[in-house]
């Protein structure tokens, strides 16, 4: 196990205030933390940090975790006793060395995981000294909530953000009754759903059920991917995310793990005992967040997919969630069924003269031109270089 070690120091030499922060490298360490790492999201770990959880980054060292193993762990001590944790991988881009949180492209929000308290800004603030220290030029932070520990960084708001948009959400108890969609709908809404079930009666006897983790659920899982990816084809919509065949294998793994839980729930429904629609969704502290929500494009005329969202609310109130979360963007769709929203913001922090340089010069330009490529570039080539 390769371990380096950066400590925050008063001028006297002792560690400033009890506190002390390491920078530990490579999987067996991360492995190692397992025990610390679990206490600390228990006792510490928000409802959308479940994307920080060890057993969901776990899985994803599995399928995304590249050869060379760059993993660079932050963590941070009081008196002994874990108090912060900031999951990285490190990277070379344009000859500059740049963290990022671990998860990406599947962790649909960016965070660390720390105790609440008066020290926590201070805790941070030494978060980010180490990281300077260690040499990396810049800090990239995705999918950062309002509502999220880093939120509470100053540090952050003296950057601009990369990009910003929401997350929707729906209150489950508005939404969800025995029957349905309920009054909180519009009066056409609610009669829809109903013409929507009695047309998808015409194509056989369907079902509504939900799957444990196993074997099973993995298959469900993989089905989940290839659906969405068909829909995704239908529209024209290009997902180099989704396409990548990491994805559905990722989901395959984590759906089939029953040796601790990984939050990852499954809700069907099924056509003559086939399943047409499949809800992959994530549990944590009695919040639910809706990853893939799949539905057969052979059916998007009888109207499964608002069936099936309507299912997936059933199915997490059900199992003790109160909020849904639709995650970000905040699709038209997503609209309808949202009772508020949270900023959503993505931000590159400079800790070196090149970082900032890079900040100012390179990477507004560069993003923009990207993009711009990616939209021409036919679906077998993105395809390609996603794997």
């Amino acid at each position: 196990m390769r371990r380096n070690s950066e400590r925050s120091l008063s001028p006297g030499g002792e560690t400033a205030a009890g506190f002390s922060v390491e920078i530990l490298s490579g999987r067996d360490a991360f492995l190692a933390l397992k025990p610390e790492w679990d206490a600390l999201f228990a006792r510490a770990g928000l409802p959308h940090q479940l994307f920080q959880n060890h057993a969901f980054l776990r899985h994803w060292c599995d399928h995304y975790l590249g050869a060379d193993d760059r993993l660079c762990l932050l963590v941070g001590r009081e008196a002994g006793r874990l108090v912060m944790l900031w999951p990285l991988e490190r990277r070379r881009r344009l000859g500059l060395e740049l963290v990022r949180l671990m998860g990406a492209p599947v962790a649909q929000f960016g965070d660390v995981l720390i105790e609440a308290g008066p020290k926590r800004e201070h805790w941070l603030e030494r978060g980010w000294e180490a990281l300077r220290r260690r040499g990396v030029d810049l800090v990239e932070l995705r999918l950062v909530r309002a509502d999220a520990a880093l939120a509470h960084c100053g540090r952050l708001g003296t950057v601009a953000p990369v990009v910003s948009q929401e997350a929707p959400f729906a209150d489950l108890g508005l939404r969800v009754t025995p029957d349905g969609p309920s009054l909180v709908y519009p009066a056409r809404d609610r009669s829809n759903y109903r013409r929507r079930l009695r047309r998808l009666a015409e194509r056989g006897e369907i079902a509504f059920a939900h799957q444990e983790p196993g074997p099973e659920a993995a298959m469900l899982a993989e089905q989940a991917v290839a659906m969405k990816r068909a829909s995704l084809a239908q529209h024209g919509i290009v997902a180099p995310a989704i396409l990548n065949p990491r994805f559905g294998r990722f989901f395959a793994a984590v759906a089939a793990d029953r040796s601790e839980d990984t939050g990852l729930r499954l809700s069907v429904v099924t056509c003559d005992d086939r399943p047409v629609g499949i809800d992959l969704s994530f549990d944590c502290k009695g919040r639910s967040f809706g990853h893939v929500i799949a539905s057969d494009p052979a059916f998007e005329r009888e109207g499964l997919g608002r069936v099936l969202i309507h299912h997936a609310f059933a199915s997490a109130r059900a199992r003790g969630n109160s909020i849904f979360d639709l995650l970000a963007p905040a699709d038209p769709y997503k609209h309808e069924h949202a009772d508020g929203a949270v900023p959503v913001r993505d931000f590159t922090v400079p800790l070196s003269w090149r970082g900032q340089l890079a900040c100012d010069v390179a990477l507004p330009h560069l993003r923009p031109t990207l993009k711009a490529i990616a939209k021409r570039l036919p679906a077998g080539w993105v395809r390609r270089f996603a794997n």
